[in-house]
C-alpha cells in the first residue's frame, strides 16, 4: 500500500510539472496571436479603425455587438426601453413564474407624459354574487360575443378567454416554443393561431387553433402554389381542434411586403407541413392569388365559411381606408360579411422587417383601430363582427383600453414569447434565439422545456386576465366589454390636460349586447377549457 501511495505521488508530479510546462508555452502564444491580429488589421483595407487602431479597434466592435445587451441590463432605466420596456418585462416575467410582481413605494413612470392612460374606477366597485362564475374562477373571462353568430355558420365559436395567441408560425417559432404555447393554451383556455406556416404536430396539444394562412397558402397549396379548397376543407375535417379560420392580408411588421423563412430554417418537417422543398426558403408574396379586390376576397371569404362550417375572418395592418369603406358597404348590401377582422398595429411583431416598414408603414394600433371601427360604427355593423385587437396590448391597462375603444379579443404574440423565456435579444430574423423560441438550431432549442414553459404562459395569461376583472369590477362593471370610451382618458404631454378615449378619437363605442357572465358559461358554443372545467381554478 505504501509503495501505491508513493507511486501515486510521482505520478501527480509529473502531471503537475507537464501542466507547467504548457502553461509556459501557452503563454508564449499570447504574444504570436497580438501579433496575428495586428498584422492583419494594419493591412485591413475595409474597416478603418481596425486600420488605423490594430488591436485595439477591435474593441469598438466588441462593444457594438453587445450594445443591446449592455443598455438592457446596465445603462437604460426602467421606463425607456422598446418595445418593452424593463418595467414591462419584469411583470411579465414575474407573473409567469408566480412571483411577487407588485411594486412598491409608488409607480415610477411619468404619469403626465404623452400617451399614458388613465382607467377611471366607479365610486362603487361592482359586486361579484356568491354563485358568480368568477367566484369559482377568477381567471374565467370568455369572449362577450360569437365568432359565426350573425351569419348563421354551422360551427359557431365564442373564444373562452379574450386573450389567445397571435399568429406566429412553425418554422419562425422553434417546436418546443409551438408545442409549449399550445399546451399552455389546452390548459388556461386560449385559443392558438397557427401563423402562415401551416398546422403542424405541435399545434395539437389540446388548445382551440385558429388556422391562418396568407399568401403563401401554406398548408393548403396546390403543387403550383395556389391555395386549394380541397386541402383546407380536407385539414378542417380531419382536425376538429381548428375552430376558426384567419385570412392574412397583411401584417403590422410590414405590411405590403410580403414574408420569408429562410431556407436554413426549412428542415424536412418543415417542408412538409408547409408544402415546400428542403432548404427552400418559403416566400410569401405580396399579394394574393386566390382574389384580387375587396369583393373577391369577400366571396372567398363566404366561401370557405360556407365549405368549411367554420367562422372566417381576415387580419390586416392599416393605412389607406377606401378598402374599409369597400367592406362595409359590400356588408350592407348582401347582409354578409367577415365573422370577425383582426386589426393589426403597425409597431411590428415577431416577424423580421426592413427598418422602413417596421418604422413608418401602416398605423400604430390606436389610430388603426379607432379608423377602421368607426367606419363600421357608422353604418351599425360593429354587433356583426368579432373585432380582434393586436399590437403590443399584453398587459392589463392597454388590453382594456382596447377593449374600451371596442375591441372584443386581443391576441398577444411577443408577451407571450416573454412568458416562456424571451429576453428581448431581437434575434428573431437570423436563427440564434438564444432562448430556444425563435430558432431551427437543436442545440439551442434543446434548453427551452415545453412543459416547465407551458405552465409559465398559462400563468401570465391566468394573472393577467385576473388583473383586467379587477380593474374591470374597479371600474363598477362585469366584464371588460362593458368599459366605455369615457372610462378611459389619455395624456395629451401637457400637465394640465387629458382627454377620454371619445375626445381623442372622436367616436362612442357601440354597445356590445351582454348579460352577465352565466350567460357566457352556458353558452353551447363555448371553446376552451369548455363547461366541464370552466369552475376549476
Amino acid at each position: 500500500m505504501k509503495e501505491f501511495f508513493q507511486n501515486m505521488s510521482s505520478l501527480f508530479e509529473e502531471v503537475i510539472q507537464l501542466e507547467m510546462i504548457s502553461l509556459h508555452y501557452l503563454w508564449l502564444l499570447i504574444p504570436l496571436v497580438l501579433l496575428y491580429m495586428f498584422i492583419s488589421d494594419v493591412a485591413n483595407k475595409q474597416q478603418t479603425i481596425k486600420h488605423n487602431f490594430p488591436v485595439v479597434g477591435r474593441l469598438r466592435y466588441l462593444l457594438e455587438s453587445i450594445g443591446p445587451e449592455l443598455r438592457q441590463y446596465i445603462v437604460a432605466n426602467n421606463r425607456e426601453e422598446l418595445p418593452f420596456n424593463r418595467s414591462e418585462r419584469s411583470w411579465i416575467y414575474a407573473s409567469s413564474k408566480k412571483e411577487n410582481n407588485l411594486e412598491g413605494f409608488g409607480t415610477d413612470k411619468n404619469i403626465f407624459g404623452s400617451g399614458h392612460i388613465f382607467i377611471n374606477p366607479n365610486l362603487f366597485p361592482y359586486q361579484l354574487s356568491p354563485t358568480h362564475p368568477n367566484r369559482m374562477n377568477p381567471y374565467f373571462l370568455p369572449c362577450a360575443k360569437v365568432m359565426g353568430a350573425y351569419n348563421k355558420r354551422k360551427r359557431p365559436f365564442r373564444p373562452y378567454s379574450v386573450v389567445n395567441i397571435s399568429a406566429m408560425s412553425y418554422g419562425s417559432l422553434s417546436k418546443n416554443a409551438v408545442k409549449a404555447l399550445n399546451m399552455g393554451s389546452m390548459a388556461v383556455g386560449t385559443y392558438h393561431n397557427t401563423g402562415e406556416g401551416g398546422l403542424s404536430p405541435y399545434h395539437a396539444y389540446g388548445g382551440d387553433v385558429m388556422f391562418h394562412f396568407g399568401t403563401g397558402y401554406f398548408g393548403v397549396r396546390d403543387e403550383a402554389g395556389n391555395f386549394s379548397m380541397e386541402k383546407l376543407i380536407q385539414l378542417v375535417d380531419q382536425k376538429p381542434f381548428i375552430r376558426a379560420i384567419e385570412v392574412k392580408l397583411s401584417q403590422g411588421a410590414k405590411p405590403g411586403k410580403g414574408g420569408i423563412l429562410p431556407g436554413k430554417k426549412v428542415d424536412a418537417e418543415i417542408a412538409a407541413i408547409r408544402g415546400i422543398k428542403k432548404g427552400e426558403s418559403a416566400l410569401s408574396p405580396a399579394s394574393h392569388t386566390a382574389f384580387t379586390s375587396v369583393t373577391e376576397m369577400l366571396e372567398f371569404i363566404e366561401d370557405t365559411a360556407e365549405k368549411t362550417g367554420l367562422p372566417v375572418g381576415f387580419k390586416a395592418a392599416v393605412g389607406k381606408l377606401t378598402m374599409w369603406e369597400e367592406v362595409a358597404e359590400w356588408m350592407l348590401s348582401t347582409g354578409k360579411g367577415p365573422d370577425f377582422i383582426t386589426i393589426d398595429g403597425g409597431e411590428g411583431g415577431t416577424g423580421a422587417a426592413p427598418h422602413s416598414f417596421a418604422d413608418h408603414v401602416s398605423m400604430p394600433f390606436v389610430f388603426a383601430f379607432s379608423d377602421v371601427y368607426k367606419i363600421f360604427a357608422e353604418r351599425g355593423l360593429t354587433n356583426r363582427v368579432v373585432f380582434i385587437a393586436s399590437g403590443r396590448l399584453g398587459l392589463p391597462a392597454k388590453a382594456l383600453m382596447a377593449f374600451a375603444m371596442g375591441a372584443d379579443c386581443i391576441q398577444v404574440a411577443r408577451e407571450a414569447m416573454l412568458s416562456i423565456g424571451c429576453i428581448q435579444a431581437k434575434k428573431c430574423h437570423d436563427n440564434t434565439c438564444p432562448v430556444g423560441i425563435t430558432t431551427q438550431n437543436k442545440w439551442l432549442m434543446s434548453g427551452l422545456n415545453p412543459e416547465n414553459k407551458a405552465g409559465r404562459y398559462a400563468n401570465y395569461i391566468k394573472t393577467l386576465l385576473k388583473e383586467m376583472l379587477d380593474i374591470t369590477h374597479a371600474c363598477g362593471y362585469e366584464h371588460p366589454a362593458q368599459l366605455t370610451m369615457r372610462d378611459v382618458e389619455m395624456g395629451t404631454g401637457d400637465a394640465n390636460s387629458i382627454l377620454t378615449l371619445e375626445e381623442s378619437f372622436g367616436y362612442q363605442k357601440v354597445e356590445v349586447p351582454f348579460t352577465n357572465t352565466q350567460a357566457l358559461l352556458d353558452c353551447s358554443y363555448l371553446g376552451g377549457l369548455a363547461k366541464a372545467t370552466s369552475t376549476t381554478t
